[in-house]
């Protein structure tokens, strides 16, 4: 069996070394970070991560989804948030299926304990990896520090799992001919920020929803943690009109929330402090033309293809990754890595595509379409259509969170639904569900 090296301890990383150590490679991951069972998470830099069927799949299918799960809460739907001051619930599913949030922190430690409970499995904390030689099969580390020793190691099968800013991917870049990988930056960033437990530990808004304040060119979300606080995010322009280059005092911080979240305002007592601790990132989408060279390094996980948080779905689709490629080795054999390789980019790459595509027109969805009517009329319909043909119909939002369709066939489904919606007409189409299934059967599918 080969010996793997795995570059990122992240999410992707200890979760593919488990798959591998089941299978009985020897695995090594290696993390620039000091031990974060040790030493903690730096705070302000992770958006609360919402887990569903393809990433509670990917878990149970190395036998680490109990643990993860027991640490979930459920979110049934979307709290939208008025400025009124007025909720309304918008479940995600028409049968009452739930995504989970989850502490990336928690999971991140979840994670590295299952893998490092097989022997065969090795953690190096502290490797900043420095460069990777794809001629010599080598990677080059600074172990412990800015003033660290630089230490060398061999690979024998090399996968980054190393996140948006990969090594690997830099090496390639540098070292594999016609390597192409281009990030498309949206012009808003996030800040992360936070909503306490009430005085008795209570939570302060509904425990089981994923919170959004809609203003159209921007938006706040919460997601609950199990020690009842709301991680917070607020995702803005960096410039302009409620951008964040607009907001510099400590009144303008204020204003912005009073103005525009009046409602959190009050249940956001270290809001100046949270804005002044926590940075205001970018948010941005990773395409790579090539993830694989040869039989001996690969790229998985955000390292080949970063999306933007807006569908929930970048931790599902990284732990996809990790099950599609243990799916294939099953398929090819333990010998033949060239063609695992080869085959799992051909299946992967358009499902990444699919997936960062959906996640930008989410991001337009969750800011604005949540209240236009519209949108609103079209959910009705989708939902009714898929309860009357639900083998023939299906919701957008459920192929993808609640099914294991791939992303770019959800993607291809929904195009052709939508664009059949507009040929026939709202009104046609709603006239046609009140009369029937004959009446839609003729309608809507040409029976």
């Amino acid at each position: 069996m080969r010996h793997v090296t795995i570059l990122g301890a992240g999410l992707t990383g200890p979760l593919l070394a488990l798959y591998l150590a089941r299978r009985g490679y020897r695995v090594d991951v290696y993390e620039g970070r000091p031990d974060f069972r040790v030493h903690g998470f730096a705070g302000g830099r992770s958006i609360n991560l919402a887990l569903s069927d393809r990433g509670i799949r990917g878990l149970a299918e190395a036998r680490a989804d109990e643990q993860v799960l027991a640490d979930a809460i459920p979110m049934k739907g979307r709290m939208i948030h008025g400025l009124d001051g007025e909720t309304t619930l918008q479940p995600y599913s028409r049968s009452g299926r739930h995504i989970n949030s989850i502490s990336r922190g928690g999971l991140n430690i979840t994670l590295v304990n299952a893998a490092e409970e097989h022997e065969d499995v090795h953690f190096h904390f502290d490797h900043h990896c420095t460069n990777v030689d794809l001629d010599r099969n080598v990677v080059a580390f600074r172990q412990g520090g800015e003033a660290g020793e630089e230490v060398e190691r061999e690979f024998d099968l090399l996968f980054g799992a190393d996140g948006a800013n990969s090594a690997l991917r830099q090496a390639m870049e540098r070292e594999v001919d016609g390597f192409t990988a281009e990030t498309e930056w949206l012009s808003h960033g996030y800040k992360e920020l936070e909503i306490p437990p009430g005085p008795d530990g209570a939570f302060m808004m509904e425990k089981n929803a994923l919170h959004i304040w809609p203003h159209h060119d921007f938006m706040m979300i919460a997601l609950p943690n199990p020690d009842a606080t709301f991680t917070c995010t607020l995702f803005a322009p960096m410039e302009g009109e409620n951008g964040f280059d607009s907001i510099e005092s400590d009144d303008d911080i204020r204003t912005y929330f009073a103005t525009h979240f009046p409602d959190a305002l009050p249940l956001m007592p270290t809001l100046l402090e949270d804005w002044k601790a926590n940075p205001t990132s970018r948010l941005g989408t990773l395409y790579c033309n090539q993830w694989v060279v040869s039989d001996r390094a690969a790229l998985i996980g955000d390292a080949a293809h970063a999306i933007v948080p807006f569908y929930g779905q970048g931790m599902n689709a990284c732990f996809e990754d990790c099950r599609v490629l243990n799916d294939i080795l099953q398929e090819n054999g333990d010998d033949a890595w060239d063609e695992t390789l080869r085959e799992y980019f051909r299946r992967r790459k358009p499902d990444g595509d699919a997936i960062a595509r959906l996640a930008v027109m989410n991001f337009l969805e969750m800011r604005s379409k949540v209240v236009d009517e519209k949108f609103l009329r079209k959910k009705k319909i989708d939902a009714a259509l898929a309860d009357l043909f639900p083998d023939r119909w299906a919701p957008l939002y459920e192929m993808v969170t609640f099914s294991h369709l791939r992303y770019s066939e959800a993607l291809e489904q929904s195009r052709r639904q939508d664009a059949r919606l507009e040929e026939i007409g709202y009104d046609e189409v709603e006239q046609a569900i009140e009369a029937g299934p004959d009446e839609v059967e003729r309608v809507v599918f040409g029976g």
